[in-house]
C-alpha cells in the first residue's frame, strides 16, 4: 500500500475538511501521514479548556493526536511554525508565525517528511486557502512546493464548493442554524450578505473530485468533537441534526494538479491510482 500525506494549517482543520477521506484511505490499507503546520496557538477557546500551566497551543496538540487516532493515521507531525491568526491580525506579523515564514525553507522542512515517507499522494489547501486565512494561504505555497521538492506524482487541493457554500448562506434554514444567538437580525444579514459576496474555495466548474465520505461520517463528527476548544458542544458544527450535518460534510473537495477534466461528473476517489 502507498503513503499519503495530508497537510494542514491549523488542529481541527484536518477533521473538518479532509476527515473521512483520510478515514477512507486507512480503511483501504494506505499509510495515512498528517502533517500540521502550525501550533494552533493564536485560536479562542474558552478559560475552563486550558488547564492550568498550559497553553492552547499544548490543549491543541493533545486534540490533535486524539483525532488523528479517531481517523486511523499512522504518523503526525508539526511543521514547527506558530499560529499566524486571522487575516489582518497583529499576529500575521509575529516572525515566528507560518505566515512569516520561508517558503523555501518550510517547503523544505515538509519535503523531508515526504521523502522519508516516499509519498504517492499529498494534499494542500487551494490557492486562497478557501478562505484567505494567511496560514492556510501558505499552506498552498509551501504544500506545492515540498510536492515538487520531493517528487510527490499526485497532488490534491483541499477546498470548498463555492456554489455550495453560497446554497448555504442563502438558505434561512442555515442562516438560523449558523447564526449566533446573541446577533441581531440586522446583524445576522449583514453577515449573510458578507458571506454571499465573498469568493470561498473553488468554483463547481474547476472541482475535480467529490469524495463521500457519509459511509464514516459518524466518525468524521467524532474526530471534529475530539477539538473540542475550537469545536464546542453548541458550536453549529456538532448541534446540526444528522440530516443536515451529512449534507454539510458529507462530501469532500478536492482539485487535483493535471487531471484532465473538472466539473460534473466528479472523480469520487483520489486513491484509485495507488498501488
Amino acid at each position: 500500500m502507498a503513503t499519503a500525506v495530508f497537510f494542514h494549517a491549523h488542529p481541527d482543520d484536518e477533521a473538518i475538511a479532509t476527515g473521512g477521506t483520510m478515514l477512507l484511505g486507512a480503511q483501504r490499507g494506505h499509510r495515512i501521514v498528517l502533517v500540521c503546520a502550525t501550533d494552533g496557538g493564536a485560536g479562542e477557546a474558552p478559560p475552563e479548556a486550558i488547564p492550568p500551566g498550559e497553553t492552547l497551543a499544548d490543549v491543541r496538540a493533545r486534540e490533535l493526536q486524539a483525532a488523528a487516532d479517531v481517523l486511523g493515521v499512522s504518523r503526525l507531525e508539526f511543521l514547527g511554525y506558530g499560529d499566524s491568526g486571522m487575516e489582518g491580525e497583529a499576529t500575521n506579523e509575529d516572525p515566528e508565525c507560518f505566515w512569516q515564514a520561508s517558503i523555501d525553507e518550510a517547503a523544505e522542512r515538509l519535503a523531508t517528511i515526504l521523502r522519508d515517507e516516499d509519498a504517492q499522494l499529498i494534499t494542500f489547501y487551494d490557492p486562497i486557502g478557501g478562505y484567505n486565512h494567511p496560514d492556510h494561504v501558505q499552506v498552498h505555497r509551501v504544500g506545492k512546493r515540498a510536492a515538487g521538492l520531493a517528487g510527490v506524482p499526485r497532488c490534491f487541493e483541499s477546498t470548498m464548493n463555492r456554489e455550495q457554500m453560497k446554497r448555504f448562506a442563502d438558505d434561512p434554514a442555515w442562516t438560523e442554524m449558523a447564526g449566533d444567538d446573541a446577533m441581531t437580525e440586522d446583524e445576522l444579514a449583514a453577515e449573510q450578505r458578507e458571506f454571499l459576496e465573498a469568493d470561498l474555495g473553488t468554483p463547481a466548474a474547476d472541482i475535480t473530485h467529490a469524495i463521500d465520505v457519509s459511509s464514516v461520517i459518524d466518525v468524521k463528527r467524532k474526530a471534529m468533537a475530539a477539538h473540542s476548544s475550537q469545536i464546542t458542544d453548541d458550536s453549529i458544527f456538532l448541534k446540526l441534526p444528522e440530516d443536515a450535518f451529512v449534507e454539510a460534510f458529507g462530501l469532500e473537495w478536492f482539485v487535483e494538479h493535471g487531471a484532465e477534466r473538472s466539473g460534473e461528473p466528479y472523480q469520487s476517489d483520489i486513491f484509485d491510482r495507488l498501488s
